[in-house]
């Protein structure tokens, strides 16, 4: 692999509220309105020093949790609704950085509307911490993803690391672009 494209994505999942379910008290809707996935681009490689970090939010449109005999995650994200952060930025480099993710050089929004991941086992490592494995959709390909959640203070958090080129995205050859 090019080491100078090479740029990896740590994901942040904070899962506000779950909507519990009658059946099972710890599994249900995941509240969206309360819910993000928190997206960090860190520039990594040779040339590095001439990148940029970003930090992306994600909106989770819709997904659930279930707990007991068969404990699973699914997760939706649209992916034109990622609002660039990047709280160092202005507001024009803010937007410039935005419309470079969402075009056909990144994330194609138009052609790949939907992220998803779909848990494939969680596996308890402790009372509030699991290993939480999948696939995450993306840019129209499907990669294995493992995720280390943690329960603190009645939230979810889980924490993954991934690389835009395992997905078909390219960095962007914008000096402000991710």
């Amino acid at each position: 692999m090019n080491a100078l494209a090479t740029i990896l994505v740590g994901l942040t999942l904070w899962l506000g509220q779950i909507q519990p379910t009658a059946a099972n008290p710890q599994a249900g809707k995941i509240d969206g309105a309360r819910s993000t996935i928190t997206v960090r681009v860190y520039k990594s490689g040779f040339l590095s020093a001439f990148g940029h970090d970003h930090e992306i939010q994600a909106p989770i449109e819709s997904g659930e949790v279930k707990g007991a005999d068969s404990p699973s995650v699914e997760l939706r994200a649209a992916a034109h609704k990622l609002p660039v952060l990047d709280p160092e930025a202005s507001e024009k480099t803010r937007a410039q950085i935005q419309e470079t993710m969402e075009g056909d050089k990144v994330l194609d929004v138009t052609r790949f509307p939907e992220i998803h991941f779909q848990s494939a086992s969680v596996e308890a490592k402790g009372s509030d911490h699991w290993i939480v494995r999948g696939t995450l959709a993306l840019h129209s390909k499907e990669r294995p993803v493992t995720v280390d959640v943690t329960l603190k203070g009645g939230h979810y958090r889980g924490s993954a690391t991934l690389k835009q080129s395992d997905f078909g995205i390219t960095r962007s050859r914008s000096p402000v672009g991710p």
